[in-house]
């Protein structure tokens, strides 16, 4: 499949906030996960944790703050909706704690950090 310039993006964000991640520590469980209620970007995990990472990606801050208004009630359901329908298949998961964090992945030629917001929902 070929993917459009606006994928490509995403997929560029995701690849460098995945680095950062696994670079913490991180392991990788899922990218780019879907289901009929939504996608889950990243899902990664320490021991007993899991982290939902939606990734977010931009050239320049606009007005919605580098992705940030994107995230917002709506986009959190579906994101929830998701991680249940993954849980479901992987019942040996649900011992763990969950996070959900929003990564800011400035585009190039932005030269800003990545930014990590945790949402507490």
């Amino acid at each position: 499949m070929v993917k459009s310039p606006m994928q490509r993006r995403g997929s560029w964000a995701e690849q460098r906030a995945l680095r950062l991640l696994q670079q913490a520590g991180w392991r990788l469980q899922a990218c780019q996960w879907r289901c009929r209620w939504g996608e889950i970007d990243l899902l990664v995990s320490k021991p007993d944790r899991l982290l939902l990472v939606e990734v977010k990606s931009r050239r320049r801050c606009g007005p919605d703050g580098w992705g940030m208004g994107s995230f917002d009630g709506a986009k959190r359901r579906r994101l929830i909706a998701a991680f249940s329908c993954w849980l479901a298949a992987h019942p040996e998961q649900q011992h763990c704690s969950v996070g959900v964090v929003l990564a800011l992945v400035p585009q190039p030629p932005a030269r800003e950090p990545v930014r990590w917001i945790h949402w507490e929902g």
